[in-house]
């Protein structure tokens, strides 16, 4: 069994940014073992110096050097953290010089600016996607008119988080619309969703996969059934086939992946950080 090592994603913010990155990298050395944590908001000098004893407790522990992601913009505060003895990986590190050098300019490393609230008027629009997608998840609400994409698959194929994703990152308005076994006697469109067809994007899923995550959420129940799983897939393949749906199997996708081919499909045009 290889060695276990600890990973700490460390940022004066919440760490998102040092954790997708982090993971993107980890994903890379397949066999190996990694306990990761994430350490948000390490914004002054005596949080910086308690991340550092943290890290460093765990090395000890593990008995292998620990690996850090490191998010935070103020020099003085990633230098605190270096003194644990791990390895540092700084995600700004290798595009600062050559912006300071394109731009002629010096970064401000002030503390929190890289995760600050830069636009109020976007910020408002994803909080309103979010909303939205809170209320059209699942079929609850019907009225698709202000809707900007309509995720269709079956149960547990992977709409909901993408729907989410989208009104977060993007500020897109998605809703979902579950199929039925009642939708599903048919290869057409449900009546509800003709008028919108233009906004359909379908998601499909491998069988035993959603097997598997059905049996997580309702395990041994006709739910989750293989053969339910297989004669859903079927049938919700054949109507996405025969309507001519842009579709994609989220078997293997990341979210950030599934939303990616989402938007692009569609035309849909994304907020910016």
């Amino acid at each position: 069994m290889s060695e276990l090592r600890a990973v700490f994603y460390v940022s004066d913010g919440t760490g998102i940014t040092a954790e997708t990155i982090g993971h993107s990298l980890l994903t890379q050395f397949a066999g190996m073992r990694f306990q990761t944590d994430r350490l948000s908001f390490v914004d002054d000098e005596e949080k910086a110096r308690d991340a550092a004893d943290r890290i460093r407790r765990m090395g000890e522990k593990l008995g292998s050097r620990p690996i850090v992601i490191n998010s935070c913009v103020d020099p003085s505060l990633s230098a605190l953290i270096a003194e644990s003895g791990a390895l540092m990986l700084d995600v700004f590190a290798p595009f600062i010089e050559p912006l300071e050098r394109e731009l002629g300019q010096q970064r401000q490393s002030r503390v929190g600016q890289a995760h600050g609230l830069v636009d109020f008027e976007t910020y408002h629009r994803r909080i309103n996607a979010m909303n939205f997608a809170l209320t059209h998840d699942d079929g609850m609400a019907v009225n698709y008119d202000e809707a900007d994409v309509i995720l269709v698959a079956v149960s547990r194929a992977g709409k909901t988080p993408t729907c989410v994703y989208l009104a977060l990152h993007y500020g897109i308005r998605a809703a979902n619309y579950p199929l039925t076994d009642g939708d599903l006697e048919t290869d057409r469109l449900p009546a509800r969703l003709r008028p919108y067809r233009r906004k359909l994007f379908a998601l499909t899923i491998d069988p035993d996969r959603l097997h598997q995550i059905r049996q997580e959420r309702r395990p041994n129940s006709s739910y989750a059934k293989m053969e339910t799983c297989k004669r859903e897939v079927a049938a919700a393949e054949a109507m996405f086939q025969v309507e001519r749906l842009p579709t994609l199997s989220t078997t293997n996708k990341s979210i950030e992946e599934i939303s990616s081919k989402v938007l692009s499909t569609l035309g849909l045009q994304r907020d910016m950080y």
